[in-house]
C-alpha cells in the first residue's frame, strides 16, 4: 500500500469512528505521560495496528492506541506512543500518523516526552516547556520529500504565543515549569558526559531521543506545536545515578501526577 493510500484509509476509518467530532488538538504521549489518556471522557479507542498509516511500536511505556474524546471542555485526540528513530535508524516513523492528523483538521500537536536534565537547576520530577531544539542527529523525516515544500521554516517551531499561554496556565495553577532548549540525540544509547558538556555549552537544558522528528512533520503539515518534557534524571556526568530505560520509566512514573495536572491545566487554558 502506498503512503498516500495508507493515510486516506486511516483518515476514513478515524472519521467514521469519530462520528462527527472534530478535535483540533492532538496530544502525543511519551514516557511518563500515559495517564493523560485516562483523563479522556466519552472515549473512542482505535489501536495503531488498525490504522495503516500508523506505526507498530516496540518500546515499553508506549501503548500504541489513539483515544479520541474530551478532556474538560476540549475535544482531543490522544496518541499513546510514538515510533522512535532509534528503532529503525530513520526519522519518519510518525509521518503517516501526523499527516493523518492534518487530514482530520488538527491545528495543534501537543508533544510530551521524558528527558534528561542538563541544567543543575532543573531536577528530576520537574517539568520543562520546550522553547526550541537542537537536532544533533541531523536526521529529518522529510528526506524522501520532493519539491520546495520540504524546506520548512523552523524559526517558530514551538509556537511562541501558545508557550506564553502555557506559562500563564502553570503560574495560575502553582506548577513549577521550566523552559529551555531540547537536544535530540538518536540513541538508543544514552549520551556520554562529554556529549552533555557539549550540549550545555551550546545552550541546551534537556536531552532526549524523540520529539524533534514529529515537530518537523507537524510544521511541514502547517500544524502548530507545543512540547513538554518530564525530567526523569540528571544527564550523564551530572550525578552518580547510572542511566537505564528502567530508571527512566520508574522516574517518569513518580512524576506522572504532576505531569497530568499540568496537561489538564494547559488544555483548559489554550486558545488556538
Amino acid at each position: 500500500m502506498s503512503p498516500d493510500s495508507a493515510i486516506e484509509q486511516s483518515h476514513a476509518l478515524l472519521a467514521e469512528r469519530l462520528a462527527g467530532r472534530a478535535p483540533e488538538v492532538a496530544v502525543l504521549l511519551g514516557s511518563g505521560w500515559g495517564a493523560v489518556a485516562e483523563l479522556v471522557e466519552d472515549a473512542v479507542d482505535v489501536p495503531y495496528h488498525a490504522l495503516p498509516a500508523f506505526p507498530l511500536l516496540g518500546v515499553g511505556g508506549h501503548a500504541g492506541v489513539l483515544r479520541a474524546g474530551r478532556i474538560g471542555q476540549r475535544q482531543v485526540m490522544v496518541l499513546a506512543g510514538r515510533k522512535h528513530a532509534y528503532e529503525t535508524g530513520e526519522a519518519d516513523g510518525m509521518k503517516g500518523a501526523v499527516r493523518t492528523l492534518a487530514a482530520l483538521g488538527v491545528k495543534l500537536l501537543v508533544q510530551t516526552n521524558a528527558a534528561g536534565s542538563a541544567d543543575a537547576g532543573m531536577r528530576p520530577g520537574e517539568l520543562m516547556l520546550i522553547s526550541d531544539h537542537l537536532n544533533f542527529s541531523q536526521r529529518s523525516p522529510l528526506f524522501s520529500e520532493a519539491g520546495d515544500t520540504r524546506f520548512v521554516d523552523m524559526s517558530n517551531a514551538y509556537d511562541a504565543e501558545l508557550r506564553e499561554q502555557v506559562r500563564a496556565a502553570a503560574r495560575a495553577a502553582g506548577i513549577t515549569l521550566h523552559e529551555g532548549v531540547y537536544a535530540w540525540f538518536l540513541g538508543p544509547q544514552f549520551e556520554t558526559p562529554a556529549e552533555i558538556r557539549m550540549v550545555r555549552q551550546l545552550g541546551a537544558q534537556a536531552v532526549g531521543m524523540s520529539t524533534v522528528p514529529e515537530t518537523i512533520l507537524a510544521r511541514h503539515a502547517a500544524i502548530k506545536v507545543l512540547a513538554l518534557s518530564l525530567l526523569t534524571n540528571m544527564a550523564a556526568g551530572m550525578d552518580a545515578q547510572p542511566l537505564s530505560h528502567a530508571h527512566t520509566l520508574a522516574s517518569a512514573k513518580a512524576g506522572e501526577a504532576q505531569a497530568v495536572r499540568l496537561m489538564r491545566c494547559v488544555l483548559a487554558a489554550l486558545k488556538i
